[in-house]
């Protein structure tokens, strides 16, 4: 049976900046929170769209010829093969929706390339 899943108690478990954790699975996608803060690496997702959703805080997005910005409650679609660089300034807190599997540092590995299906 499905549980009610609380968003700030989940984000309560974890510190690790860029370090998406699994609260939730539907049909193949995986639902993630991460707590991001600075800069991350530029990289895409060749097979898959990924969804951004602001909790709490404000999330930039960068490509090669815009900046978004995502305010708390906000989210956005980045298009499958789009090059892309998510940073914020300041603590931010971000439920990321995608398929089962997906490396958050896409075609890019880095030393912010996280381990994948760790649950809270």
């Amino acid at each position: 049976m499905s549980q009610v899943i609380n968003l700030k108690n989940k984000l309560d478990l974890f510190q690790q900046h860029w370090s998406p954790k699994v609260i939730a699975e539907m049909n193949d996608c995986q639902f993630k929170l991460a707590k991001v803060q600075g800069e991350f690496v530029w990289h895409q997702h060749d097979d898959t769209d990924e969804v951004f959703f602001v909790v709490s805080g404000q999330l930039h997005i960068a490509f090669n010829d815009e900046i978004i910005t995502l305010n708390e409650g906000e989210l956005y679609v980045v298009p499958k093969g789009v090059k892309h660089k998510p940073y914020a300034e300041q603590e931010c807190h971000i439920m990321l929706i995608e398929p089962k599997g997906v490396i958050n540092t896409g075609e890019a590995p880095s030393h912010l390339t996280a381990n994948n299906d760790i649950w809270v």
